[in-house]
């Protein structure tokens, strides 16, 4: 009989994790699924670029997958039973129970609210294509002079207040932050991104944070009103709920327990990636939520699998950083260089050749998974046995 592999998502973790399946083991042994909501690949770092009115190149998956053996299940998880080995999906035929023999859950995150009043009703977000396209009509809809805010100091609110200002130089736009702006950045990196923020007229309200959303304001916990026609809320990311509902080990935020494999702690037949893993990285320090933590996280656990299925050596790594890459608009970026555990090095690149390196991960990013079984050489090994599923197991 075939080994039955699930893989619940299909963002850059779940696609780069069946891809990678499919190129180490040989299809008469194992039958991979690959089940997602989304029709197409969604490059969830160009959201912001999405929601400022730019058109993405569209990578349908069944494009993608086509020849590689993996089959594509277009339906929605709606549970998991991991002590009966099964999964709950709905589709355009109904509902529907699949069974697994190993699965790699893969099911991401979305935008966090994080109990914020308003911000449901009022408040627009990136985390997904279907919230970046929302936000493009809004934005198209707004008048020269109308103010935009977004709100969150990280990666995502630098990157989508610059890509809106510069797209939209008539607008008035801000960026709320509860620390110092660029506070994660070097001097260096943060004088940079204090530089660009002025060319384009961002304004940065340092130290605000936002306690309630309204439709034309936010306000902050010191009861600052702040003028926004739109508000876009980029502060942090909530995991997929579903796994929190099993009985798999979760942390507090909800994230799947994983070892150095990214193999689950209580449940040896079941391996998380990407968002919906707490796994730890160099340094002994959890891996942040990120696609620099995901996409190699997908690669070694769709590694370790294909070696226990194969009776190989089941690979030793630990997950590290180099380089933290910034987009600031389509002109100008910044390349802010990092320890192996993610704190900041004084190194930064700057300009536009910081903009061109990070256009070149973000497309090589996309290309890894549009061309699943392309890049590395194709090594389908045997399997010679499976995975027996006791708690006991260890790497």
């Amino acid at each position: 009989m075939q080994h039955r592999v699930i893989v619940l998502g299909a963002g850059y973790t779940g696609a780069g994790a069946a891809g990678r399946l499919a190129r180490r083991l040989r299809r008469e042994d194992v039958a991979i699924t690959l089940v997602t909501a989304e029709p197409d690949f969604v490059e969830r770092v160009r959201n912001h670029q999405l929601a400022t009115g730019q058109d993405l190149r569209p990578r349908p998956l069944s494009e993608i997958f086509a020849g590689t053996g993996v089959a594509l299940r277009l339906a929605k998880v709606t549970g998991v039973d991991v002590d009966r080995k099964t999964v709950a999906i709905a589709g355009a035929n109904g509902t529907e129970e699949l069974e697994y023999d190993t699965l790699v859950y893969a099911l991401g995150s979305d935008w966090n609210s994080q109990g914020v009043l308003g911000t449901a009703e009022h408040a627009y977000q990136i985390a997904s294509r279907t919230g970046a396209l929302r936000l493009r009509e809004r934005l198209a809809g707004l008048d020269a002079g109308q103010a935009v805010v977004v709100v969150g100091g990280g990666l995502t609110g630098v990157e989508a207040a610059t890509e809106i200002a510069e797209a939209r130089p008539d607008l008035d736009v801000a960026l709320a932050v509860s620390g110092g702006l660029g506070d994660w950045l070097s001097p260096k990196g943060r004088e940079h991104v204090g530089k660009v923020f002025g060319r384009l007229g961002i304004t940065a309200y340092e130290h605000a944070a936002i306690s309630g959303v309204e439709a034309d304001h936010v306000t902050t916990a010191d009861g600052k009103v702040i003028p926004a026609a739109v508000t876009v809320w980029t502060a942090g990311f909530a995991v997929h709920p579903i796994a929190k509902a099993t009985s798999l080990e979760v942390s507090g935020t909800g994230q799947i327990v994983v070892d150095r494999t990214m193999r689950s702690v209580s449940h040896p037949d079941v391996y998380a990636v990407g968002d919906a893993a707490m796994a730890m990285g160099a340094g002994d320090k959890p891996l942040r939520m990120s696609c620099a933590s995901g996409i190699p996280a997908a690669w070694l656990a769709a590694d370790a699998i294909a070696a226990r299925l194969t009776g190989r050596k089941v690979p030793n790594k630990t997950i590290g950083y180099f380089n933290l890459c910034v987009s600031l608009g389509r002109k100008e970026g910044l390349i802010q260089y990092v320890t192996a555990d993610d704190r900041a090095k004084q190194a930064v690149l700057t300009g536009r050749l910081a903009a061109v390196y990070k256009e070149l991960i973000c497309k090589s990013a996309a290309w890894s998974v549009a061309n699943p079984t392309l890049g590395l050489p194709t090594r389908h090994h045997r399997v010679t046995h499976e995975q027996t599923p006791t708690r006991q197991q260890t790497v």
